[in-house]
């Protein structure tokens, strides 16, 4: 019986080592071509990485919390009968597009659960000894295996979701993503509802990797080489919750979700266009001027604070554009966000408002000279027309790497903004 042994990858950006979060599979169990066996965190995402060998698991070479350097061998695959594991090559695609780390789509993406016994493995939704069934809504059935893949049971924990509760509507049963967070309740995820205990220690001591380790590392290195400055103003954004309301009940935007993101989103790109300097990057030797722009969206994970960023978001419609930021949001949420995901920003939002903070003064996002920070949206007395009134106001603040933005140039950047919250109808012109 041959053995091939699998070495850790580059999954992206040149990183140069990883840890080892979890493993999913054990001595003894089958595995099949892009299966998940592993997931990693690098300095930047968590990654789940596809095996690209079809065989039986021989050995485990690497503990799991340990961190290791690309190239690193880290489990041994025995083939079946005596036959060679098949190896697939980096140049493969699925559906046109490469794989996470280019193995290619020999054989189906599988779905197991492990156990110390003989594992099973059937294709995602398909059913034993049947077709995938079709989907619809089913109850959950006491004492039964709850079917979900490892993205939704991870998502479902963060949200504090039973998924033995969950009415699944995927094939053959499968819980979806939609159906976690239709069961949770998203008024209660960024709400201390319940005040836990004093924790039993004195003291916890928590190691400094992963991703935690590359935003220390990011923000020192932008808070104490790029000599920030920010600036803040209050907005009448009345008019942009009201065309909220309209794109919500559009058929256009059926199924799609719609935010005053969306809105400060297009605002933050118009505004770019009639301020470009704001999407440039910094080199000691010269300034780059990016006519383009890779709109970065801060989010907060469990694992830490990331900014994925939407590519070409100038070239987006307003439809695009909100799918876009959906499926950024919900990638993050999952922790599927990849090191490409965050690559090349150009310029970001940081949506403070869903933890209900006015302002702020955001840290810039290394290689980036612009960052505005959207704040929470109430209702506030706002005087129009010199009568005092309840309008939907909010908060716009932004910082600047002043070695290539100047104040005038700042200024009219964040006006720009503001006028599109204010007035959105501005767009069409």
């Amino acid at each position: 019986m041959s053995s091939t042994q699998f070495h850790l990858p580059d999954v992206g950006e040149g990183l140069t080592e990883a840890e080892i979060v979890s493993w999913k599979v054990a001595p003894g169990d089958p595995v099949e071509i892009n299966q998940v066996i592993v997931e990693i965190e690098t300095a930047k995402s968590l990654v789940e990485l596809p095996s690209p060998y079809a065989g039986v698991v021989s050995g485990i070479l690497v503990d799991e919390g340990t961190t290791v350097d690309v190239g690193t061998a880290l489990i041994t695959v025995d083939a079946v009968d005596g036959e060679e594991a098949p190896v697939v090559t980096p140049e493969d695609e699925v559906g046109g597009g490469s794989v996470l780390v280019g193995y290619g789509n020999h054989g189906s993406i599988t779905s197991r659960r492990a156990g110390r016994g003989k594992a099973t493995i059937r294709a995602i939704g398909e059913e034993e000894g049947g077709p995938r069934a079709r989907p619809g809504r089913h109850h959950p059935v006491p004492g039964m295996p709850v079917l979900a893949k490892p993205p939704i049971r991870k998502l479902a924990k963060d949200l504090g979701v039973a998924l033995e509760e969950v009415s699944p509507t995927g094939p053959g049963g499968e819980v979806t993503r939609e159906d976690v967070i239709l069961h949770a309740d998203q008024a209660k995820v960024f709400q201390n509802i319940e005040t836990p205990q004093w924790a039993p220690v004195r003291e916890e001591r928590i190691p400094v990797k992963g991703v935690r380790k590359q935003i220390a590392q990011a923000m020192t290195t932008s808070a104490f080489q790029a000599p920030h400055v920010s600036l803040f103003v209050d907005v009448d954004a009345t008019r942009t919750m009201e065309y909220v309301q309209r794109l919500k009940t559009s058929p256009d935007f059926a199924g799609i979700k719609v935010s005053p993101l969306l809105m400060m989103a297009k605002a933050v790109i118009w505004a770019v266009r009639r301020n470009p300097m704001v999407n440039s990057a910094w080199t000691d030797q010269e300034i780059i001027v990016r006519n383009y722009v890779n709109l970065g969206i801060a989010a907060a994970t469990p694992r830490g604070l990331i900014v994925p960023n939407i590519k070409d978001a100038h070239d987006m419609s307003l439809r695009l554009l909100a799918e876009s930021l959906q499926q950024l949001t919900q990638t993050a949420r999952e922790g599927r966000t990849t090191p490409a995901d965050q690559a090349n920003g150009t310029i970001t939002i940081t949506n403070i408002g869903v933890f209900g903070m006015d302002t702020g003064t955001p840290i810039l996002n290394p290689g980036e000279v612009g960052i505005i920070a959207l704040g929470t949206i109430k209702q506030r007395p706002w005087v129009v027309d010199g009568e005092v009134r309840p309008r939907y106001v909010t908060t716009v603040g932004a910082s600047f790497d002043h070695r290539v933005v100047d104040g005038d140039v700042a200024s009219r950047f964040v006006a720009d903004v503001a006028s599109i919250l204010e007035e959105p109808a501005l767009l069409l012109d």
